[in-house]
């Protein structure tokens, strides 16, 4: 809870207790708590904004504010009956309940601070391909639209305002309620979260530049879903690209004006599966076969974004960026379907030098043909997978199997360095934001029995230690050695 909505609800309790104990409301100040609590409902939905979890707490205020005014100022006496005042008093319990849980259990959270030694910068980019069809509109004329955030080392400017989580996230929030067929104002409160990112703060000039990190998100994802891991390697110097990709993303809305939501998993797994398991005849995507899925499309956009990079490296029209970018020492990383478009990204980009691919069976051509840069797999192990199956119904036996031969196989072939950590007890939304959106995740079985910190601090831990070995030639203890300092991990490499 926010630090008024925490006021308002102490103030809210004070004013029920001085009117279900007589005794109390002798008391002056006792007394002034009802006028006290509707000051804090105006002041809270002021200062913090107002969301639908903390109706009932305004209704209380609202309540203690008028049984206040009838008392103090009209000076005329409330005469309720023995079972009035019995139900009343019920009711205004229950209600002081529900207005303390329902702000608990869908919080506006905030992230904690990251453990590098650099602030936090953060820019954002509109970029058109027009070399490729957009595929996710029904007009053969649009082309390929992108939205980019950039994180970066900066200077530390304590007392500017933190940036947005979810930019526009009314409107995402809205969208991604609506593909989980969810109520539309269930994720509301997310726009109030902010992340410890300043817009357009200048960078550090600690380096002369920093290596590139790409990030990629799975199907509902959008750029910042991660944002546990990605402010954690940009505090160690790196900058962080996130996409916002048309057709995963559950709403996009471009400076152009136009918009585009999402499609759900199930309107996009066949073409998902045509590129782990290509069949004949290929699947359709609004008239336009695809005979090698999805995955291909979506690596693009990540190859673009390299390029569109490269130019803001010559001129960032932000001022902030030329220079900085050292595109000898470029990375990229993904969970679910963004690790298939990660691992694809590699596979045909040879800019790429590193990647984690996180928790996601891989497309066939990159089994078929194996990756060469340095890879990082974080996943979980067989156990894991099968009590999120008996859980929550994901990852039925065909898919863990499939999950674990993939991964395998490409990490047993690398040439160079490979690294394959089981975490035990995360569940695939672990491997994102998700667990701090509420404490309910685990009762619903969405998330797993592992403390979600813990599991965070691990996934940064091995990302962090990854890239600094392979793209800064560091030698981290982290990696030296198949003995995890964390009980939860069972720790593979292949040298």
């Amino acid at each position: 809870m926010r630090l008024f909505e925490i006021v308002l609800s102490v103030a809210n309790l004070l004013a029920l207790l001085g009117l279900a104990i007589p005794r109390l409301r002798a008391n002056r100040w006792v007394n002034l708590t009802g006028p006290f609590a509707g000051l804090m409902a105006i002041v809270q939905i002021v200062v913090e904004g107002w969301r639908w979890e903390m109706i009932p707490a305004y209704t209380l205020a609202g309540i203690f504010l008028v049984v206040w005014l009838i008392r103090s100022v009209v000076k005329a006496k409330l005469r309720l009956g023995r079972a009035g005042k019995i139900a009343s008093t019920g009711a205004a319990i229950l209600v002081m309940v529900i207005s303390m849980v329902l702000p608990l259990i869908l919080p506006v959270f905030k992230f904690p601070k990251p453990t590098g030694s650099y602030a936090i910068g953060e820019l954002t980019y509109y970029w058109t391909d027009s070399s490729r069809p957009e595929l996710f509109t029904l007009d053969p004329n649009d082309k390929r639209q992108l939205m980019a955030q950039v994180w970066y080392p900066a200077v530390d400017e304590p007392s500017a305002p933190r940036a947005p989580y979810i930019p526009d996230a009314s409107n995402v929030t809205a969208a991604i309620s609506k593909l989980l067929n969810m109520p539309p104002f269930l994720f509301d409160q997310l726009k109030y979260v902010t992340t410890n990112a300043v817009e357009g703060a200048p960078i550090s000039s600690n380096q002369s530049s920093y290596p590139v990190l790409i990030y990629l998100t799975g199907v509902d994802g959008f750029s910042s879903v991660s944002t546990f891991q990605i402010q954690e390697l940009v505090s160690q110097g790196y900058i962080v690209v996130g996409l916002d990709q048309p057709g995963i993303a559950p709403l996009i809305r471009f400076p152009n004006g136009q918009q585009i939501y999402g499609y759900s998993r199930e309107q996009l797994q066949p073409q998902i599966d045509q590129s782990a398991n290509p069949q004949s005849p290929a699947p359709i995507l609004n008239g336009i076969p695809l005979p090698d899925g999805i995955v291909p499309y979506f690596a693009q956009d990540a190859s673009f974004a390299l390029d569109q990079l490269a130019i803001i490296n010559g001129s960032d029209p932000n001022r902030i960026l030329t220079g900085k970018m050292d595109f000898a020492r470029v990375g990229t990383f993904g969970i679910s379907l963004g690790g298939m478009d990660a691992a694809e990204f590699a596979l045909t980009d040879p800019r790429v030098k590193a990647c984690i691919i996180m928790d996601v069976n891989l497309p066939a051509d990159v089994v078929n043909r194996g990756l060469r840069q340095p890879t990082m797999f974080l996943t979980r192990d067989l156990a894991t997978f099968e009590l999120e199956h008996a859980t929550n119904g994901t990852f039925t036996g065909n898919s863990i199997q499939e999950t674990i031969d993939t991964m395998h196989s490409v990490y047993e072939r690398l040439p160079g360095d490979g690294y394959y950590v089981e975490i035990k007890g995360m569940f695939h939304v672990n491997f994102t934001d998700i667990p701090y959106w509420s404490p309910l995740m685990k009762s619903l079985g969405e998330t797993g029995p592992i403390n979600p910190q813990t599991g965070f601090n691990i996934v940064n831990a091995y990302s962090v230690a990854f890239f600094d070995k392979e793209l800064r030639g560091g030698a981290p203890a982290l990696l030296a050695s198949l003995s995890s300092p964390y009980p939860e991990v069972i720790f593979q490499k292949n040298k």
